[in-house]
């Protein structure tokens, strides 16, 4: 089995397609690469089946026209957890503090459901993990990996040829390009381009 970040972002939108199968109203992945290798600040998650899910309630919201977050999209209101109980995802208790219902978790029934996928997608995961672990002294990790943290939440400015840019994390570029949809040019970090050229 190939560990390319280009398969692994095959087997991230077979799995969403798994997931509109039984949702149709899931609006398609735009860049499944763009959820690879990092956590997110939001839902406090790393990548796995239970996390691709919260991120399709956010989907189904959009496509809704459901504003299901507010502080900056970090916490997630009644609105959230009503599309994911819809979708098989449960919540514990109280909401917390600062990030409401973000941390939610399958349902018994959604993991009978979504099993096939979620062990191919975890064994898709695990290579994904071994390859990129085996190669980490080639690869840009970005500031906080550098310092020992998690990773997941410093975002530098990545901008393309006809002038647009993106925040985006140093290490999901450096796995596979986000290509611009004006120019169709790939998103490239000034600094890095420029070490690169010296």
């Amino acid at each position: 089995m190939s560990t390319t970040p280009p398969v692994l972002a095959a087997e991230l939108a077979q799995a969403w397609a798994d997931i509109q199968r039984y949702h149709p109203e899931l609006p398609d992945l735009a860049a499944p690469e763009s959820l690879i290798g990092e956590s997110s600040s939001a839902c406090g998650a790393e990548l796995s089946f239970e996390r691709l899910l919260h991120e399709a309630v956010h989907g189904i919201a959009a496509a809704r026209g459901v504003r299901d977050t507010s502080r900056a999209g970090r916490y997630h209101n009644r609105r959230f957890l009503a599309i994911a109980e819809e979708m098989g995802l449960d919540h514990s208790e109280e909401p917390h503090a600062s990030s409401g219902f973000s941390l939610v978790f399958l349902n018994p029934e959604a993991k009978k459901r979504y099993r096939p996928t979620i062990e191919r997608l975890q064994r898709a995961l695990k290579a994904h993990t071994a390859a990129t672990a085996a190669d980490t002294k080639r690869s840009f990790r970005g500031p906080a990996a550098r310092h020992g943290s998690s990773g997941g939440g410093v975002r530098v400015k990545a901008v393309c040829d006809c002038g647009r840019n993106v925040r985006v994390v140093p290490s999901v570029l450096a796995q596979a390009p986000i290509v611009c949809g004006g120019c169709m040019k790939p998103f490239r970090i000034p600094e890095v381009a420029t070490a690169a050229a010296s």
